[in-house]
């Protein structure tokens, strides 16, 4: 992960991912709760749901997607901390009132707790996602 997230959430998310390897689970919930806010709920739900899937070209660029609760799929780039969805660029880049949106946090966690689904793809595939989501913004 990237320095770009206030040092604190990093920390916590090394924690679980640690903890999920080695043991119970319980106590992270309330942290989660006081970092992330209202987005550690839902984006512990798209995680249980195996709603992350984390889509590889053979180049190696990657990008993540993740089927939201209102059934649209959002495309995450972990790498830079962003997300498609409204919510992100409203409550995250606009208003500043949270770190991240619960598909990107749900992407950290699904991570951290090796949740993620995998999905390779053709360069043209990995493509075609990218621009999809261009052309439905636009």
């Amino acid at each position: 992960m990237d320095s770009t997230l206030p040092a604190v959430a990093e920390e916590l998310l090394k924690e679980i991912k640690k903890a999920f390897r080695e043991t119970s689970h319980d106590m992270f919930f309330f942290r989660l709760k006081f970092i992330f806010g209202p987005s550690a709920v839902p984006a512990l739900d798209l995680v249980d749901q195996r709603s992350v899937t984390r889509v590889m070209s053979p180049s190696g660029r990657t990008a993540y997607q993740v089927l939201g609760s209102s059934g649209k799929l959002y495309t995450c780039y972990s790498s830079c901390h962003f997300c498609t969805c409204p919510a992100f660029g409203f409550t995250v880049l606009q208003k500043s009132e949270s770190l991240l949106c619960k598909h990107i946090l749900a992407v950290y966690l699904s991570q951290a707790m090796g949740a993620c689904q995998e999905l390779s793809v053709s360069e043209e595939q990995l493509t075609s996602i990218l621009l999809a989501e261009e052309e439905d913004e636009g």
